[in-house]
């Protein structure tokens, strides 16, 4: 025998003890020592501080590999017998002839005495010493010198500077793996700096507008500020124990301001729609943290169960979100139900002071507009749901040809120097070595052995030149390079450079990766393949091999959490299908944007594949943020239900009630969000315009519009669950 409905009860305001339930048990403890609470709150948050602020030096610039992979084990095989592979290059660029001249020869050679003088770098080639066509680019303006150095040690970006020289004869400019990364560093801070600047004033400016008061608005930010600063020391005592990617930090402060935003609102309209009630600041206090504080930790949960599956993927720049995101939510939650309460107890009225003139009285919590959308949608759920889902399908439909790779010189704007040495690499070079794949053996080789299989893979299509301690070779022919270069043989190993003219993110780079890994290696020995294809290739495959295990956990912690929070098996799996669909059509926005190039020229990227671990982020954030306002709206649906409305009155009620609060809640988030537009890194414009469309699409055409429509289309089933799991839920649910 099956329910159909849950037990009936009234809401918190209607006679529910003030102390009710665990939530109201925590209001209780606020109330009675909110003084202690916030004492103790300022010292926590000053002590975080103080430990947040070493962070950003602890903090790393990779984790885009699988440490695990083929290519991360000749990365590491390089580093411990090769010293590393190419890591810097300059790039000398003749003013008039070439780079065959000898006062431009005398450059590239004082250029490379500099590099050679830096601490770390292994081995410095340059052309001016091998005379290797490879580097000297096809019109002969061009030549470069290259340092190699361990994967895991960085040259600071005052040591790069000096490498610069401008001079008379020609200009030496800065590229390669190391100065990308500095370039990326220095303008991610830039980044976060204006992204803050412009979001921070619009959404105090439109919290002021939500709230009525400048004191209600300022609430919000102090929930921001406890999360992020809180976050930043998780993340400096994690980057003292393993590795933790910097850009964890523009999550933080997006998220923090975020779910500070969310929090508040949610509580402090309770808090006030109590006060309007009649109840005193005490009982305000104690409804307010029994009713919106189970909403915020279900909320949380959900959210936290969405970022957890980052930590399935062995990619570090995927755990550090996870570090950073469940940080964020768990201080974010936590802060919300003990120092916003606290807050509340000692301001009471005084939460509406500093009122904007044209708001006499408080805002009101209800949205008749949204309730007017809602009754529609639930008397015409075909007519109303159809044509949305049909618009959201159709602007998924870019999804249909997305195609992804890894990061890049070309994720920086074109103003960047790293950059302009990279496209003057792929423009006028006929093969990039700092883009080559570097083959490692695992034990010696012969040198009869080594010369005959380097010889093979200079006969693969799309390479244009191996190079091997016993020389050079090219459509496999010996090209008359001197041999025995020191940075490529080892007593323990031998070291192959394959050199190749397509670009290391097309499909004829990564065929030709497949190709060499499928050959034959010299007898008694194994290669291992590097290099930006090789990486790009191996964290593919390890993203693909982790995407099921991770939706299979997001899935099931959802359905949990969800049904945990309403009773219902159906009400789980709805709020899963319409995930998705927003989802889908924010990902095929982001391939319309960022893959095609529209906007490109207004946003000033460079259109390329997708970064494949940034796409992955995006889901799980995404997916979480949706849920986040899921609940919300579920949360007054439920409460209505359950004090014995119908089904049609708990879903307008519900929507009345938080149609407000979530629109507001995206528009600000959206702000937090979307300022990372600005950025000039397109990764992080990727994600904070990802994530800003998101939360807009789910708050408006799927809460307005699609729910009511499926709530009315399962009609009195939207509750139901077989009589098992009912008496579970009644067991183990929290209650209010």
């Amino acid at each position: 025998m099956t329910e159909l409905t849950s037990r009936r009860r009234s809401p918190l305001s209607a006679g529910v003890p003030d102390n009710a339930g665990v939530f109201g048990r925590i209001g209780s403890l606020v109330v009675r020592r909110s003084r202690g609470v916030l004492l103790v709150s300022l010292l926590v948050f000053l002590v975080g501080a103080g430990i947040g602020f070493t962070a950003f030096g602890k903090l790393k610039t990779g984790g885009f590999t699988d440490p695990n992979s083929g290519s991360a084990r000749a990365t590491r095989q390089l580093d411990d017998r090769f010293g590393g592979a190419a890591n810097v290059v300059l790039l000398v660029h003749a003013r008039s002839g070439t780079v065959d001249d000898p006062a431009v020869a005398g450059v590239g050679n004082r250029a490379a005495s500099l590099l050679a003088g830096i601490p770390g770098v292994a081995h410095v080639e340059s052309y001016w010493q091998t005379r290797n066509p490879a580097l000297r680019s096809t019109d002969g303006r061009f030549a470069v010198v290259v340092g190699s150095q361990r994967s895991d040690k960085t040259i600071g970006a005052a040591k790069l500077a000096s490498l610069r020289l401008r001079l008379p004869q020609a200009d030496v400019s800065i590229g390669g793996d190391s100065a990308v990364g500095n370039d990326v560093t220095t303008n991610v801070g830039r980044s976060l700096g204006l992204a803050e600047g412009i979001a921070v004033p619009i959404v105090l400016l439109l919290l002021v507008f939500a709230f009525g008061s400048l004191v209600s608005a300022l609430l919000p930010l102090a929930i921001g500020a406890v999360a992020i600063m809180g976050t930043f020391a998780e993340l400096a005592v994690l980057g003292s124990v393993t590795d933790v990617a910097i850009y964890a930090i523009n999550l933080t402060t997006a998220m923090g301001m975020a779910l500070g935003i969310d929090y508040a609102l949610l509580m402090v309209n309770r808090f006030r729609e109590e006060l309007g009630r009649g109840a005193t600041t005490e009982q305000a206090v104690r409804r307010a943290v029994a009713s919106a504080g189970r909403t915020i930790v279900f909320s949380g949960s959900t959210v936290i169960a969405a970022l957890a599956a980052l930590l399935i993927f062995p990619l570090y720049f995927l755990r550090s979100f996870a570090y950073a995101g469940i940080g964020v939510v768990v201080i974010a939650v936590i802060a919300a139900l003990f120092v916003l309460p606290a807050l509340l107890a000692v301001l009471g009225p005084r939460v509406n002071a500093g009122r904007v003139p044209w708001a006499r009285t408080p805002p009101s919590t209800a949205a008749p507009m949204w309730g007017r959308l809602a009754a529609l949608a639930w008397r015409r759920p075909v007519l109303t749901a159809v044509p949305v889902i049909a618009v959201l399908l159709l602007i998924a439909s870019p999804l249909l040809h997305a195609s992804v790779g890894t990061p890049d010189d070309r994720v920086l704007r074109t103003s960047a120097e790293s950059r302009q040495v990279g496209d003057a690499l792929r423009t006028h070079f006929a093969g990039d070595t700092s883009t080559a794949l570097q083959l490692v053996t695992t034990t010696p080789v012969d040198p009869t052995a080594l010369a005959e299989y380097a010889q093979r893979l200079s006969t693969l299509p799309d390479v244009a030149r191996v190079q091997a301690s016993t020389g050079d070779y090219a459509h496999g022919t010996s090209a008359g390079a001197d041999p025995a270069d020191a940075a490529l043989a080892a007593p323990t190993a031998q070291r192959l450079i394959v050199i190749t003219s397509a670009d290391p993110r097309s499909a004829h780079a990564q065929h030709l990766v497949r190709t060499v890994r499928s050959t034959a290696p010299p007898a008694g020995t194994t290669v291992l393949v590097g290099g930006p294809t090789a990486e790009l290739i191996d964290t593919k495959q390890a993203i693909g091999v982790g995407l099921p295990v991770a939706a299979t956990w997001i899935a099931l912690t959802t359905f949990l959490v969800l049904f945990l929070f309403t009773g219902s098996v159906l009400q789980p799996l709805r709020s899963l299908m319409l995930n998705l669909l927003t989802l889908a059509a924010t990902l095929g926005v982001m391939v319309w944007i960022f893959q095609d190039g529209h906007l490109s020229s207004f946003l000033h990227f460079t259109p390329l594949p997708l970064d494949t671990s940034m796409l992955v982020l995006l889901f799980c954030i995404s997916f979480g943020l949706s849920m986040d306002y899921e609940v919300f709206v579920l949360s007054r649906i439920k409460e209505q239900h359950e004090a014995g409305s119908s089904d049609a009155d708990a879903v307008i009620t519900g929507l009345t009630r938080t149609g407000r609060i979530v629109t507001t809640a995206a528009a600000l988030m959206a702000v937090s969000f979307l300022a990372f537009g600005v950025s000039t890194v397109s990764f992080l414009q990727l994600f904070g315009l990802g994530a800003g469309i998101a939360v807009l699409i789910d708050a408006t055409l799927i809460r307005g519009v699609v729910v009511p429509a499926a709530m009315r289309l399962l009609g009195r089933a939207a509750w139901y669950a077989p009589s098992p799991l009912r008496r579970l839920y009644r067991r183990v649910a929290i209650a209010d």
